[in-house]
């Protein structure tokens, strides 16, 4: 079993960064693929970015390439999202997730990932 607790969220106005982070507890972090979802009221879940934990793959949604960024420390267990000029559609609930089936291959669907943390409010002002 995998636990994760997101933290970072809050209300911000458009334009400035924020740092969400997700961390990591009951397995060894190097055996996991990391990944970032948002759900928006209303539509389906989204994936936003991936990492296997080596940091050799990583991947984005082609709509927020040059805005956000996933990372890890190694020390703290735990993986980010950096994003930055942060814009009103950014506005969602942020969930982290992870799978431990292994492979080089980052999943992309939600259904690639069996952990998931309980979501962290992102809500953007213009």
């Amino acid at each position: 079993q995998v636990q994760l607790v997101e933290s970072g969220g809050g209300v911000v106005q458009a334009g400035v960064s924020l740092r969400l982070s997700c961390a990591a507890s009951g397995r060894t972090p190097s055996s996991l693929i990391m990944g970032w979802f948002r759900q928006a009221p209303g539509k389906e879940r989204e994936f936003v970015a991936a990492m296997i934990w080596s940091g050799a793959i990583i991947a984005y949604e082609d709509s927020v390439k040059g805005r956000f960024t996933i990372s890890k420390d190694n020390a703290k267990n735990t993986v980010y999202l950096q994003i930055n000029s942060l814009k009103s559609e950014d506005s969602a609930v942020y969930y982290c997730a992870a799978t431990d089936r292994g492979g080089l291959v980052v999943p992309l669907p939600r259904t690639g990932y069996d952990y998931w943390g309980q979501g962290t409010q992102v809500t953007v002002s213009s």
